[in-house]
């Protein structure tokens, strides 16, 4: 059997074989970290015009592995195999080294053995291109800032925001092509953010716990009306988590993280008069919530 150890580029993502079926489904054991590099693999597949014959030529392992693989079954895949499928595909090894890493952790593989995995495959892999260095740069920080206002902990905020970036590489090609990129990759870090946001029984998300980090309730001993002031920030928060996607997600930016508006419009891709317009219907709906009992949808 014959792994690929080094640096060398696949060849082009074509081929003159019959298409087979696609892969069955995605394993539901799959966790949410192996899903993460799972269904950007699987939809590079899909797009491309290779088969699972392909992938057998070009990676020197069996179609049933291959095909576990491609489903999230059985055992968690080491990363040689990982590697050596996704070479296959033409896909940049560093973000996928890291997101293999965090999904083998949560299908508690040892540090030891994720150590031994990665040393089988020589290859560091190569250099994000400078767009994608640009635009995570500039879109680091206010992602961030979103993800702790959900995740409550920079730590947590950090790896969602890592996650998302890595995930950006994989697609990149995809989110280059998108009309709006800003867009395309705000859904993607939106929803890697509310895969782990605690929530209500009925579905929506938690935000209560981030009262506790505002500057009203850190200063409340000089306030003797904090008790209050918690009440009343409690109220306002699960008001905007009751929002619909868009209003929720400037609610959050303008008045959690404290984001202007310009800035607001250039990350969620939004037209500064469009996400002028959210804010208001935003206002004017929390203020309905707040003051009407019993809020229906």
């Amino acid at each position: 059997m014959m792994h690929p150890s080094g640096p060398a580029q696949p060849p082009p993502l074509h081929s003159t074989a019959k298409r087979g079926r696609p892969p069955a489904p995605i394993s539901p054991d799959a966790g949410p970290s192996h899903r993460a590099w799972l269904e950007p693999v699987r939809n590079v597949l899909f797009a491309s015009s290779l088969t699972l014959d392909d992938l057998v030529d070009r990676s020197g392992y069996s179609k049933t592995r291959i095909s576990e693989l491609l489903r999230g079954n059985g055992y968690y895949p080491a990363w040689e195999i990982t590697f050596s499928v996704t070479r296959a595909l033409g896909l940049p090894t560093p973000p996928l080294r890291r997101l293999w890493t965090a999904a083998a952790r949560e299908s508690n593989k040892g540090a030891d053995w994720i150590r031994r995995c990665i040393q089988q495959v020589a290859d560091e892999g190569e250099d994000p291109p400078l767009p994608y260095q640009a635009f995570t740069e500039a879109m680091r920080r206010p992602y961030t800032d979103y993800a702790r206002a959900f995740l409550l902990t920079d730590r947590r905020a950090h790896w969602v925001v890592g996650e998302t970036f890595d995930i950006l590489w994989l697609t990149w090609n995809e989110a280059a092509a998108s009309p709006n990129i800003h867009r395309h990759a705000w859904r993607l870090l939106r929803s890697r953010v509310m895969l782990r946001t605690a929530r209500h029984p009925d579905g929506h998300p938690d935000l209560r716990a981030a009262v506790f980090s505002t500057s009203e309730v850190h200063d409340y001993d000089k306030n003797p009306g904090h008790l209050v002031v918690v009440t009343e920030l409690i109220d306002l928060f699960d008001a905007i988590t009751r929002l619909p996607d868009d209003q929720m997600d400037v609610a959050v930016l303008h008045y959690l993280c404290g984001m202007p508006d310009h800035r607001i419009a250039d990350v969620l891709g939004l037209a500064p008069a469009l996400t002028h317009a959210v804010d208001h219907h935003a206002r004017v709906t929390v203020e309905a919530l707040l003051t009407t009992p019993n809020p229906t949808e």
